[in-house]
């Protein structure tokens, strides 16, 4: 995203006389700006060196950017883009580039660029810090999405990644920064294909990926109190899905609640519906059930966004 602003004119009258000290004719300078989500202003100058416009370029854009060209030079770049919502601003990047580069080319280029991102509420980051737009992600050929919920996972996807040759965009639940716990002197790469079973169970199979896996787990815990065994599964990869260990489970237990912090509407938790019906129809004995998010934006208070 670029804005384009015009100086104003100066003490003398002279269009950006006031910008022009030190600054070589036909040339880019760079100057600091107070401009939101914007790290700097590239001056355009023509030949007169009269500068014409400035452009806020936001720093998603720009590391998604310069990652994505290290990445077809050669280098295995690892992007941070902060918080998801900021990753909109690089979204022709990620969509446009990274994630059709090697179809565009016939295979000539990859693009083996890791973006991580962090996702989801419940830190009172207000509606605009707080979305969980990975499913959105999800939608789109080309690219890898994972959500890491325990720290092997957080630690090892960041390893398996950097070897993929194509794009890989790592989704860590924002509450999930904060949790300890041991770690393996050995612990390495781990798989980023396949779904894990968290706690079997023979009632119900709940499915869900990143911090919701805990609550999930929580929720099993109540069950079992009441005499019902329920599945978990941990996503853990949500493209390509591992609908296999979705529907071996549902055959077993015949019923499925997706658990996803996503809108309800045209949610990850939908696709994972819509699959499961068309592959084990027969085999439900209960319309499947999903739990998500409230659609509304993002509260701030903290009894509200609980």
């Amino acid at each position: 995203m670029a804005r384009v602003r015009r100086y104003d004119r100066g003490a003398d009258g002279n269009p950006g006389a006031r910008n022009q000290r030190n600054v070589p004719t036909n040339a880019w300078a760079t100057k600091p700006t107070a401009t939101p989500n914007a790290k700097r202003v590239a001056v355009a100058r023509h030949p007169w060196s009269v500068p014409v416009a400035a452009f806020a370029i936001d720093p998603s854009t720009v590391g998604a950017g310069a990652g994505i060209g290290a990445a077809l030079n050669g280098m295995r770049p690892i992007v941070e883009i902060m918080t998801v919502n900021f990753s909109l601003l690089a979204l022709d990047q990620i969509l446009n580039n990274a994630a059709t580069l090697r179809h565009m080319s016939g295979g000539q280029f990859s693009v083996p660029i890791v973006i991580r991102m962090a996702t989801g509420a419940g830190r009172q980051l207000a509606a605009q810090h707080a979305h969980s737009l990975e499913g959105w992600y999800a939608h789109v050929p080309g690219i890898r999405i994972v959500a890491p919920a325990t720290l092997e996972d957080a630690r090892g996807m960041l390893w398996t990644a950097l070897l993929d040759p194509d794009p890989v965009l790592i989704f860590e639940h924002q509450t999930l920064y904060n949790m300890e716990g041991p770690l393996a002197d050995d612990a390495g790469a781990v798989d980023i294909d396949h779904a894990a079973v968290r706690r079997l169970g023979s009632d119900v199979s709940l499915v869900t990926y990143g911090a919701s896996l805990f609550k999930a787990l929580d929720a099993a815990t109540q069950l079992a109190a009441q005499g019902i065994e329920a599945e978990v599964i941990d996503l853990r990869t949500l493209r390509p899905l591992d609908m296999s260990t979705v529907l071996a489970s549902v055959r077993k237990t015949h019923r499925l609640v997706v658990i996803d912090e996503g809108w309800k509407s045209g949610s990850l938790s939908a696709e994972i519906v819509a699959r499961t019906v068309e592959g084990a129809f027969f085999d439900l004995e209960a319309p499947p059930a999903r739990v998500c998010t409230a659609e509304v934006p993002i509260p701030y208070p903290k009894h509200l966004e609980d």
